[in-house]
C-alpha cells in the first residue's frame, strides 16, 4: 500500500493541504488547472486513492441561524435535528449543535469543535454559504437552496400548491397569503405555490392578499400584525395560507379573538404538521413535513460519495386536512 500522503502531494505540487484535498475529492471551489495538477502530481507519486474513502467524515456541524432559534421555529427545526442525531448514531459519528448569529465568522466560530463537514441548516445569508465553500469541508443544505451547493428540501412549491387548491376546491375565493422575507428559499417557493394554485383554477390574484409578516423569528407580533392587516382590508379573505404552523395557529387565534368563527367566517391552512396542530382548537389543516427524514438525509448526503455535480434532492409533502378549513373536498 502506498504511504504517498495528501501532505506530500501538497509539497511537490506547491499547493495548500486544503487544496490538494479538495482536488482529490473532485470538490467545487477549484479551477480545473488546479485539479488537473493535483491529479498529476497524484498519479505521478503513486497516491493510493482509496485512502480517500479511508477518510470519512468523523463530526458534523449542524448549523442553524439565530433567527430560527426561536420557540416559534423550535418544532420544525428540533424534529430535523433529531433524524440528523439518529444517522449519526448509527454510523458513530459526532454531532455538534452551532447556533451562528448574522456577521458572525462562521468557520472561525466552529475552528474548536474540528469539524469535518457542515449540516447548514434553515436560511442563512449569501456569504456565510460563500465561507463554507470556501472551506473546502463537505457542505448540505438542509431546507435552504443554492446553485452549486449539495440541498435537500421539502417540496414547498407543490405543497402550497396543495393547501391553497384545496381551499379553493372548498369554495373559498378571497384567499389570503402571509408569508416572510422572499429572501428565505422555502417562503418564496411557497409564496409561489399558492400563485400557481390561483392561476391554474382562473382565481384573479391579488397583492393585496399578499401580506409578509415583519419581524419574522421574532414571536407573534409580526404574524399578529399581518393577520390584523388582511382583516382591515376592504374585501376581507375568506381564507389564509400562512408560511408555517406557527404562524397559522397565531393568525388561528387573532382570528377567533376578533369574533371570526372557524372555518364557517375563515378558513386557516399552515404548513409542516407541527405537533401542535393536530391538537389546536380547531386542529389545523396543514401541509406535512418529513422534518426527521431532512435531517436523516442531509447528514446521508454529506457522508455520500462526491458527485461531479451537486445534488438537489427534495422530498414529497402530503396535505392533511383538519377541522380549520372546509372538508368537503
Amino acid at each position: 500500500m502506498s504511504s504517498i500522503t495528501i501532505r506530500d502531494i501538497a509539497k511537490a505540487a506547491g499547493l495548500s493541504i486544503g487544496t490538494v484535498s479538495r482536488g482529490l475529492r473532485n470538490q467545487s471551489g477549484l479551477s480545473e488547472e488546479t485539479r488537473q495538477v493535483v491529479r498529476d502530481t497524484a498519479l505521478r507519486l503513486g497516491y493510493d486513492f482509496t485512502q480517500l474513502r479511508k477518510n470519512r467524515i468523523r463530526r458534523i456541524g449542524f448549523l442553524l441561524h439565530s433567527q430560527h432559534n426561536t420557540l416559534a421555529s423550535s418544532p420544525f427545526f428540533s424534529a430535523v435535528l433529531h433524524g440528523a442525531e439518529q444517522v449519526c448514531r448509527r454510523e458513530g459519528l459526532s454531532l455538534s449543535f452551532i447556533v451562528a448569529g448574522p456577521g458572525q465568522p462562521i468557520v472561525e466560530q466552529t475552528r474548536g469543535h474540528q469539524l469535518d463537514a457542515f449540516l447548514c441548516v434553515g436560511y442563512f445569508e449569501p456569504e456565510v454559504l460563500d465561507a463554507l465553500k470556501r472551506s473546502g469541508k463537505p457542505t448540505v443544505l438542509v431546507d435552504m437552496h443554492r446553485r452549486g451547493m449539495t440541498s435537500v428540501n421539502p417540496d414547498h412549491q407543490h405543497g402550497s400548491f396543495l393547501a391553497t387548491s384545496h381551499l379553493l376546491r372548498s369554495g373559498r375565493r378571497t384567499i389570503g397569503l402571509i408569508s416572510g422575507s422572499p429572501a428565505h428559499y422555502s417562503l418564496e417557493q411557497r409564496a409561489r405555490g399558492y400563485r400557481r394554485a390561483l392561476f391554474e383554477a382562473q382565481v384573479q390574484a391579488d397583492p393585496d392578499l399578499e401580506v409578509i409578516a415583519p419581524q419574522l423569528g421574532d414571536g407573534e407580533a409580526g404574524v399578529i400584525a399581518a393577520m390584523r392587516v388582511l382583516l382591515e382590508r376592504r374585501k376581507r379573505p375568506d381564507a389564509v395560507v400562512c408560511f408555517n404552523d406557527s404562524a397559522a395557529l397565531v393568525a388561528m387565534r387573532q382570528c377567533l379573538n376578533d369574533g371570526l368563527r372557524i372555518p364557517e367566517d375563515i378558513a386557516v391552512v399552515g404548513f409542516d404538521d407541527i405537533g401542535g396542530a393536530s391538537v389546536a382548537h380547531p386542529p389545523l389543516s396543514t401541509v406535512r413535513v418529513d422534518k426527521e427524514s431532512l435531517g436523516a438525509k442531509g447528514v446521508e448526503l454529506l457522508l455520500g460519495t462526491p458527485a461531479d455535480e451537486p445534488l438537489e434532492l427534495t422530498l414529497p409533502v402530503e396535505l392533511i386536512v383538519r377541522d380549520s378549513t372546509s372538508s368537503n373536498d
